[in-house]
């Protein structure tokens, strides 16, 4: 019940607070983050330029992160418990707080939305560019209201349904393993020169922890079309057809769903570090996309946050039961 009642309490303090600005240098992803910069500078120092080299150094990245970030946080909680338990679940409880995002999801997204209303079109550019991994400068005011859309879509998944699985399935220390490798692949997951060989490893660690999440977050947005009034029918139609458009076999689950409740195209080519990307289109053009569809998909993923709550924590009750 430890884990059920930290869970809870994380997602009410996320919901309630989200990411306060002055916690964000001992927040676990930043620290994550400094390890793998820190972990990455070695490994390529240790290990040879070569193919073969970068493999093998992207391999240990991808071995040692993880591993490393589950065995920090068990030893923590089991010494802190050992000292004072009920101090033990609040560190818990703060833990499935910081591995969460919905309240950061929907105030950044949002706020992309007031600057494409009350400020410049550059204003919205560098809103959204705290959100998304593309070059932004040269979109237009339809490029930063898509690239928020798709945000809000994918992240559902890697920011709200998958951590809420695995911390349900194994508490904070599990979920913040899943951000290590959630991480991982957000800092050294590209197919460019520098990532091509070392990051190889992380992105598919990356897609494997995140093959059941995306396909649960997918459906539960479904289901939050029609709780929300958007076309659910269609947000399931156009997630049958379209959930594979992408070079990831995870990143289209949730973006398809969006764009099918929405009626909008999502996807398309875009460009990173220089370099334009094609990609497949997601969804049927019914109509061009708008700034109240970031509202929307905001309201969808509030509803399918909720509804994620409810059917994990169902799901553990009924393992405890079972066990």
């Amino acid at each position: 019940m430890t884990i059920l009642f930290a869970a809870l309490g994380g997602f009410a303090l996320d919901l309630l607070v989200g990411d306060p600005a002055i916690l964000t240098p001992i927040h676990p992803v930043v620290l994550i983050g400094r390890c793998i910069s820190a972990l990455e500078r070695r490994l390529r120092r240790w290990f040879p330029e070569s193919e073969r080299g970068q493999r093998l150094a992207g391999i240990v990245l991808a071995a040692v992160m993880p591993l490393g970030t589950l065995a920090v946080c068990c030893a923590l909680l089991w010494g802190l418990n050992r000292i004072c338990s009920p101090a033990a679940f609040v560190l818990q409880v703060i833990w499935c707080w910081q591995a969460l995002a919905v309240k950061n999801l929907k105030d950044e997204s949002m706020n992309v939305s007031y600057k494409l209303s009350d400020g410049t079109l550059e204003d919205a550019r560098k809103a959204v560019s705290r959100i998304v991994g593309r070059d932004t400068d040269a979109l237009t005011a339809e490029g930063v209201t898509k690239a928020a859309v798709e945000t809000v879509a994918e992240n559902f998944s890697d920011g709200v349904v998958a951590p809420m699985l695995y911390m349900l399935l194994g508490g904070a220390p599990l979920a913040l393993t899943y951000k290590a490798v959630n991480t991982m692949d957000s800092m050294v997951g590209y197919k460019n020169e520098r990532y091509l060989w070392f990051g190889r490893a992380a992105a598919r660690l990356d897609d494997g922890a995140n093959f059941i999440p995306s396909r649960v977050a997918a459906l539960l947005l479904i289901a939050a079309a029609k709780l929300s009034g958007q076309n659910a029918k269609r947000a399931f139609r156009i997630w049958r057809r379209d959930r594979r458009n992408h070079s990831s076999p995870n990143s289209a689950q949730c973006e398809a769903a969006m764009a099918g409740a929405l009626g909008v195209q999502l996807g398309g080519g875009a460009t990173y570090f220089g370099i334009f990307v094609e990609k497949p289109i997601i969804g049927d053009n019914d109509r061009t996309v708008e700034r109240s569809d970031i509202c929307r998909a905001c309201r969808m993923m509030y509803i399918g946050s909720g509804l994620s709550l409810l059917l994990l924590c169902a799901l553990r009750r009924a393992l405890i039961l079972m066990i």
